[in-house]
């Protein structure tokens, strides 16, 4: 099979994804990503947020958290997240998260994917992780007509409908991208967006100790990590990671909790 190549900016991310072979793209590619990114950050796509602390806020006051027992008003909470998944790697990084006792939210991709490793899908949501979107083809919604934007959100909903039970309430839009138009398909079906607040770029280093640095580096509280399970060095990572975060006071959530006694909001685009 040939391989496909994404270069991904994002508000905070920039990346190439080689799926399959875990390859990058040349550095000039990547600094043509980082552009892309200035621009995105100057204001050229500007996006209206919302704060995990602002959906808490927006709840009935004194109401309680709704989902188990951490309650992010009081908790220092973050969210460990997982993009491009599930892959070869994630039956190890779910192993890990069991043993950590630690929720995750995975966004995960459809085409080579989810249709692939149907098991690790229900795997997830059997063991309390939150299943979430990252669309079909990782195409990028901002680009495409409204029929494609729809088909890209729809299908795999529909395929994590089908192995969980459940339908996904979050996506994660391919590059952060994302505009008028993508939160109003995204309300239509059901979906508010999801960005971050922490990236290790994992997709420029296999070394796991730097991946660990550079989240350490960026963490607070209700922050959102952006992880992915597709690169070699980020597994081995995740053990670490959790360890210093708990060192530091932190509790790992899922992104519903987070944002709990809110609720995510079909149409809105949440990031910290």
């Amino acid at each position: 099979m040939p391989l496909s190549t994404d270069t991904i900016s994002t508000p905070g991310h920039a990346t190439s994804k080689t799926r399959g072979a875990g390859r990058r793209l040349p550095l000039s590619a990547l600094a043509s990503a980082a552009a892309c990114l200035a621009l995105t950050l100057s204001g050229c796509a500007q996006v209206d947020t919302t704060a995990p602390s602002a959906a808490r806020a927006a709840a009935a006051h004194g109401a309680p958290a709704r989902l188990g027992t951490v309650d992010c008003r009081e908790a220092k909470c973050i969210a460990l997240t997982f993009d491009a998944g599930p892959s070869e790697n994630s039956a190890r990084l779910l192993d890990i998260l069991k043993e950590k006792k630690v929720p995750a939210t995975f966004f995960l991709l459809g085409k080579r994917h989810i249709e692939k490793y149907p098991e690790l899908v229900r795997r997830m949501a059997d063991e309390g992780h939150e299943v979430a979107s990252h669309t079909w083809d990782h195409k990028i919604l901002t680009r495409i007509s409204d029929a494609r934007i729809r088909e890209e959100l729809k299908r795999p909903n529909d395929a994590i409908e089908r192995l969980t039970g459940h339908k996904p309430t979050l996506m994660r839009p391919p590059q952060g991208r994302t505009d008028a138009n993508v939160h109003a398909i995204s309300k239509e079906l059901g979906l508010a967006e999801v960005l971050w607040s922490v990236t290790a770029k994992d997709y420029t280093t296999t070394d796991s100790a730097l991946i660990t640095k550079r989240v350490l580096d960026q963490a607070s509280r209700d922050g959102i990590i952006l992880l992915h399970d597709i690169y070699q060095g980020t597994v081995p990572a995740v053990p670490g990671i959790i360890d210093a975060l708990k060192a530091r006071g932190y509790v790992f959530v899922t992104v519903p909790q987070l944002l709990a006694p809110g609720k995510a909001e079909p149409g809105k685009v949440y990031r910290p």
